[in-house]
């Protein structure tokens, strides 16, 4: 194997600049020949490649988002879109191809690998749904960034004693709004995974208040059934016989643009190197992503169409102590 290709797809995380970083250097470290791919899926099938040196990545480590650039592509999901991103790979002559993302890009991936092509996923979504990663690059950062937000928050909450809504990304998973409430001191947490009555809510937040509490929060998971917006409406409608009203923050995109963490970084530069090494053990077909503090490999097979269950002793936990 000689050639090989990298790209990043669906949407971005904190860290996927210093994964690409980590596997152009151990590639050419290992005599690969490295090209990045443009705009995802999209790029691949329209043969947007770029070689990559070891200086075209210097000074990326520390940036958010991904330069490469990424895009949703539903051609990409046809078969005559899989054997036209086949057809570039080979008339490129890359061998085999990295795919930086999370769910859907796997998918991608492993649609790739059912046509006998030579691919390696790495893991890489704020969400923290893939299966075969404890973590996955993006996730710290964009938690550090939800738990600036709620201290700053608690001050104006303080100043003025109001109670105020936090809606966080992970679509279908609650894992950033469950770690968040645990580290942020919030006094209630509404996630998919945990079925909530708003009810129940305004219960917490007025034992909260009779407790001598002169703020609340609460951290809600954007793909709940009752989420910020629908919370903030109910409260409003039933605010003479609750007594309080709710006041919500949307931070959407806002976490995914911060600069990489500490941990965000260390873990893309381990999976990118962990890619590397499955390429030249010709370990094809598989996720790379961190389980008990070790890089492993996990078939795609076992990745794709499932997701990530919360752990159920954090749940404990954040019930424990709001």
């Amino acid at each position: 194997m000689k050639r090989i290709a990298v790209l990043t797809s669906g949407g971005d995380a904190p860290g996927m600049n210093a994964a690409i970083r980590a596997v152009v250097r151990t590639g050419i470290q290992s005599g690969l020949e490295v090209f990045g791919v443009r705009l995802g899926y999209a790029g691949l099938i329209d043969g947007k490649f770029i070689p990559l040196g070891a200086r075209d990545v210097g000074g990326i480590i520390q940036r958010g988002g991904t330069f490469l650039g990424s895009a949703r592509c539903d051609e990409f999901k046809t078969e005559q879109g899989q054997q036209d991103a086949l057809r570039s790979l080979n008339e490129k002559g890359i061998e085999a191809l990295i795919v930086i993302g999370g769910n859907g890009s796997q998918t991608g991936t492993y649609a790739l690998h059912m046509h006998n092509y030579p691919v390696v996923g790495i893991a890489s979504t704020i969400d923290n749904d893939l299966v075969g990663s404890e973590i996955t690059i993006g996730v710290d950062t964009a938690m550090n960034i939800a738990i600036e937000a709620i201290d700053r928050l608690k001050v104006t909450g303080s100043s003025h004693q109001r109670a105020f809504l936090v809606e966080v990304m992970g679509r279908k998973c609650g894992y950033i709004a469950l770690m968040t409430a645990i580290a942020g001191g919030a006094e209630a947490y509404v996630i998919p995974e945990v079925k909530t009555d708003p009810e129940n809510v305004a219960q917490v937040l007025q034992d909260a208040y009779e407790r001598g509490k002169s703020h609340a929060i609460v951290v809600v998971a954007e793909g709940a059934e009752y989420n910020a917006t629908k919370l903030e409406e109910y409260f409003n409608q039933h605010q003479e016989r609750i007594g309080f009203a709710l006041r919500s923050t949307i931070l959407g995109h806002v976490q995914r643009g911060g600069t990489p963490t500490v941990g965000d970084r260390i873990l893309a530069s381990q999976l990118g190197a962990g890619a590397i090494e499955c390429l030249k053990n010709k370990e094809f077909g598989v996720l790379v992503g961190l389980m008990n503090a070790h890089v492993k490999a996990t078939p795609l097979a076992e990745v794709v169409g499932k997701i990530k269950a919360l752990d159920e002793e954090m749940i404990k936990l954040a019930k424990a102590i709001d």
